[in-house]
C-alpha cells in the first residue's frame, strides 16, 4: 500500500467511515444508492497523466466532480446519482495518485486532470461543462478555470476550495462559493470570493463541517439543493 493510500485509510478509520461505508456516510438525503451503476472511463491529461473516473447519466450539460484530499471518486456516488437524475451528465474523477489514476510529467498539477475531464466530456457530446470542486479539488477546479481557454467551463461551484494565487483570473459564466460558518477556512474563502470575477455568489452554511464532510451533517439537504439549483438554473 502506498503512503498516500495508507494515509487516506487512516483518516477514514478515524472518522469511523471505512472504505466500504464511505458512500453511505456521505449519502445525499433522498438519493438512491445503487440506483445507477456508473461507467468506468479513463482519459489522458495533457502531460500524459492517466485519469480514471466514473461517468453517470446523459445530457448536454455535464459536470465534473473533483474530490477533496481524503476522498476519491466513489465519495460522490450519491450526489452523482442525484444530479444525473436531474438530467445532468456527471463525471467523478480520481485525481492523479488516487485509485488507478497516475501522474504524467507534472506530478502535482491536479488542475490538468480537471481540464482533461472537461475535454473528455466535450468529446462525449456535452455542450456545456460545469465543475464542482471540494477543498483540494476546489482549488484544482479554480486553477483549471484560470489556465484553460475561455468557454471551457460554464458554472463553477467551489465548496470550501483551497485558495489559489489569482482568483481574479478564473473564467466561467458564474461562480458559487460555499463554506461553513464556523470552519477555519472561512476568511480565506471570503477573500477568494471578493477577488473573483462577477457574476458570483457566496453561501455560508451553519456548522463547522469542511467541504464534502457537510454531506454527513444536517446541512446535507441544504447543500445538495444549492448545487442542484445552481446547475439546473
Amino acid at each position: 500500500m502506498s503512503r498516500l493510500a495508507g494515509y487516506r485509510r487512516a483518516i477514514r478509520s478515524a472518522l469511523s467511515v471505512g472504505s466500504a461505508a464511505l458512500v453511505t456516510a456521505l449519502a445525499v438525503p433522498g438519493a438512491c444508492l445503487g440506483a445507477e451503476q456508473p461507467e468506468e472511463v479513463s482519459f489522458t491529461a495533457s502531460d500524459g497523466g492517466q485519469i480514471h473516473a466514473h461517468l453517470y447519466g446523459e445530457g448536454h450539460h455535464a459536470v465534473v466532480l473533483a474530490h477533496g484530499k481524503v476522498f476519491d471518486k466513489e465519495s460522490w456516488q450519491s450526489l452523482a446519482g442525484h444530479l444525473s437524475g436531474q438530467g445532468l451528465q456527471v463525471l467523478a474523477l480520481d485525481f492523479r495518485g488516487y485509485g488507478d489514476s497516475a501522474s504524467g510529467g507534472e506530478e502535482g498539477a491536479l488542475w490538468l486532470d480537471v481540464v482533461a475531464a472537461a475535454e473528455f466530456l466535450r468529446h462525449r457530446g456535452a455542450q456545456r461543462v460545469s465543475a464542482l470542486g471540494a477543498s483540494m479539488g476546489g482549488g484544482a477546479v479554480a486553477q483549471a478555470s484560470v489556465e484553460a481557454p475561455g468557454g471551457t467551463f460554464d458554472k463553477l461551484i467551489l465548496l470550501a476550495a483551497s485558495p489559489i494565487v489569482h482568483p481574479d483570473g478564473m473564467k466561467a459564466s458564474s461562480f458559487l462559493f460555499v463554506v461553513s460558518r464556523e470552519e477555519r477556512l472561512l476568511p480565506r474563502v471570503r477573500q477568494q470570493f471578493e477577488q473573483a470575477p462577477e457574476p458570483k455568489r457566496l453561501e455560508i452554511l451553519d456548522g463547522s463541517a469542511h467541504a464534502q464532510h457537510v454531506f454527513r451533517t444536517d446541512q446535507a439537504d441544504t447543500l445538495t439543493q444549492l448545487i442542484v439549483d445552481e446547475l439546473t438554473d
